[in-house]
């Protein structure tokens, strides 16, 4: 305590950290002082943008659900407001057998609705399309404890669909593979028709239904992208915001907890009232292991996937035409280097000037050779792609390549049972709490969502502190 101010220490400065000492300050005000530490050289984690070709584009995430309220809400209440933008019209594709082919209309996460928007998109083989509909007269696939995606919807649709779209579109998620990831995790709303629906097709048609028609765009995104918004929390959380400074270890104290940080030789003590840890699972674990060895077996089991974003600046005259979708995906089984590919001018018209502005995602788990190359090699596999796929011709204005090592937690099967003994742990340590992508969802609004319940619980613990000594 300094004076009557308790000190919460919030580990880590990404997004997740940034909001929880946000929502500390707003709840809390001058009655709680927060320092941030942050190992990197630089806030904001995973939301990152730089110029390229003149124009600020994210070099990590680049777009947040809006039909989520948490990441417009903290735009908002940080100044960001009137710079969240509304994605253009244009639709995205799926690159398989050879072609670009347009999403089918009514999939949820590429589980289709409608056999006839499946068909005219061309995206199976006339042997996957006829396997579809048996999932219609099959016996019920029962689905009583956690299963992989793949285990699940091969059961009722089939290969095809598994490889050729549900697989892309998760892999653009958490770059990761399908018979790895969890069911309920991952896809819960199919996880639930799973348990309730006979037939999945049935299901995914129930869901499309009860979607909103005026539900508005999926996305937004910022003005000067996603990385202008770390920068705008921090200043509004008034944390003392330190960056370079890695924290090792994290002891119990008498009166709360002591954060060892620095290098060995010189180390560096930070005492605090309480902590939010918000930081990936592995420093997690490791920062946990001494005093939480439950919580830090849990979290050291979750795995990462590594990736790395290209994104090429083109004049528009580089195109035979100019690309008119927003991006596509790529199944892992058609063997190709490039996973998904975003045109960034397209997407968000607010970049569109005289530019084609692309981003190329390389890697998936277990792809990690391919990220051993040189920047030099992927700009080149980048164009190569554009070349190959849109009839790009001469070279980019400008190029940028992104390398995020370890950036996205895949939530394998029995994820959510995993987490939740991480929680059961973490709770029986009284001023600790754990935020971040690793827990409950890797988009931002859902990262968001866990830095706002750590805060909460650090605020209700402060209290019963200070009842209980006044």
């Amino acid at each position: 305590m300094e004076g009557n101010r308790a000190h919460v220490a919030v580990i880590g400065g990404g997004i997740s950290g940034l909001a929880a000492a946000w929502h500390l300050r707003q709840s809390a005000g001058e009655r709680v002082k927060v320092t941030v530490v942050e190992g990197a050289p630089r806030i904001g984690g995973k939301l990152y943008a730089t110029e390229v070709a003149g124009v600020s584009l994210d070099a990590g995430a680049e777009a947040m659900l809006a039909r989520r309220p948490e990441g417009k809400d903290l735009a908002g209440a940080v100044g960001l407001g009137d710079d969240l933008m509304t994605p253009g019209a244009a639709s995205s594709a799926i690159y398989t057998r050879g072609a670009l082919r347009s999403l089918p209309k009514g999939q949820v996460m590429g589980v289709p609705s409608d056999l006839a928007e499946l068909a005219r998109s061309g995206i199976l083989s006339a042997g996957g399309l006829l396997r579809v509909p048996l999932d219609q007269i099959m016996p019920a696939t029962l689905v009583r404890t956690d299963v992989s995606v793949a285990a699940y919807i091969r059961a009722r649709m089939g290969g095809e669909v598994l490889d050729r779209l549900v697989e892309p579109l998760l892999g653009g998620v958490y770059a990761g593979r399908s018979d790895m990831l969890s069911l309920e995790a991952t896809m819960p709303r199919v996880a639930a028709a799973a348990r309730a629906e006979r037939s999945l097709l049935a299901a995914a048609r129930h869901i499309v239904a009860e979607t909103p028609k005026d539900a508005g765009p999926v996305f937004t995104t910022l003005r000067n992208g996603m990385g202008s918004l770390p920068e705008a929390v921090a200043k509004a959380s008034g944390a003392d915001v330190r960056t370079g400074v890695t924290v090792r270890e994290l002891h119990r104290t008498p009166h709360g907890w002591r954060l060892v940080a620095g290098p060995v030789p010189r180390p560096e003590t930070i005492e605090a009232d309480a902590v939010i840890v918000a930081v990936p699972a592995p420093a997690a674990a490791r920062m946990l292991k001494a005093e939480v060895p439950g919580a830090a077996a849990e979290l050291a089991r979750v795995e990462y996937a590594s990736m790395a974003v290209v994104t090429l600046a083109y004049p528009a005259g580089a195109f035979p035409e100019r690309p008119a979708r927003s991006g596509y995906l790529v199944p892992p089984v058609e063997g190709r280097a490039v996973k998904a590919v975003t045109f960034s001018s397209v997407k968000w018209p607010h970049l569109s000037r005289d530019l084609v502005l692309v981003r190329c995602s390389i890697g998936r788990i277990g792809e990690e050779h391919l990220l051993q190359r040189d920047d030099a090699e992927l700009v080149s596999v980048a164009m190569a792609e554009m070349s190959e796929v849109m009839g790009a011709r001469g070279l980019p204005l400008d190029t940028r390549v992104t390398r995020w090592g370890g950036a996205l937690p895949q939530y394998n099967v029995g994820h959510i049972d995993r987490v939740a003994r991480v929680h059961a742990a973490v709770a029986g340590q009284p001023a600790l709490a754990v935020c971040g992508a690793a827990y409950d969802g890797l988009g931002i609004p859902a990262c968001l969502a866990t830095a706002r319940t750590a805060a909460s619980r650090i605020l209700d613990h402060l209290s019963r502190r200070g009842e209980s000594t006044s």
